[in-house]
């Protein structure tokens, strides 16, 4: 039988490549320290602003809390003036309004003397601080304040009761008296520019002549010689005496 001989080549030991998930494993376990590392400084770098951050407002705190005692001390010093200042003029007020007070009394002590020892004018009647007069003649409205005046007078204003009640002792005859409604209708005034309050009029009066022509507009008051001299308006150009009152 023949021999066969086959060259047969040696064949090469080939190192087996590593696996797909052997590699996959060794690039995970990189990522991981990777990430570990970045983890680790990350912590490092907050840190150390926390300790930073935490330094600085210790001494913002301080800074602010020296600033803050600081503030109340000057606004406790300047409340403590102020407290002071305050109390000075309190008493000072407490002083002129005593003085005020006495001056006051002492106005009024010689004002009252003094009123006691003035009197009226020949045939003047006097009743608290002022003087009356009944005219001895007659005229209109106008004419019979004219005449107050010349005298240093008005015609009279009647404010109280007792005013009133002394009035009916002085005449027994209708009188003028200084009240009037001239420059607006229905509203009465007195002679020295003071609404009328306390009022006196005889029943359904004033009526402005009731709308008859036989008595004209009447803006003028007189008192009457009836019914406890109540007051009637009347036209201001009929012939009356008339009642002048002066200030003591």
């Amino acid at each position: 039988m023949e021999e066969i001989y086959v060259n047969v080549e040696p064949q090469k030991h080939l190192a087996p490549r590593p696996s797909t998930d052997e590699t996959g494993s060794r690039s995970s376990q990189r990522r991981f320290y990777g990430a570990l590392l970045f983890l680790g400084l990350l912590s490092g770098f907050l840190l150390a602003f926390l300790i930073s951050l935490g330094v600085h407002y210790r001494d913002s705190s301080h800074r602010l809390a020296a600033e803050l005692s600081a503030v109340k001390a000057n606004l406790t010093e300047r409340f403590q003036v102020s407290d002071g200042q305050l109390s000075l003029m309190t008493a000072e007020r407490d002083q002129l309004n005593a003085s005020l007070i006495a001056m006051t009394g002492e106005r009024n002590r010689l004002q009252s003397l003094s009123k006691q020892k003035k009197t009226c004018p020949t045939g003047w009647r006097k009743f608290s601080c002022s003087c009356y007069l009944l005219s001895s003649l007659s005229g209109s409205w106008e004419r019979g304040r004219e005449d107050c005046r010349v005298k240093g007078a008005d015609l009279l204003v009647i404010e109280s009761d007792e005013e009133q009640t002394f009035v009916l002792g002085l005449t027994q005859q209708p009188a003028w008296i200084g009240l009037n409604d001239k420059e607006v209708e229905g509203t009465w005034k007195w002679v020295d520019g003071t609404s009328l309050i306390k009022t006196y009029w005889k029943k359904d009066q004033p009526d402005n002549g009731g709308g008859s022509p036989l008595w004209g507009e009447e803006d003028c008051a007189h008192i009457r010689n009836e019914e406890n001299n109540l007051w009637n308006d009347l036209s201001c150009t009929a012939s009356l005496r008339w009642i002048c009152e002066k200030l003591l």
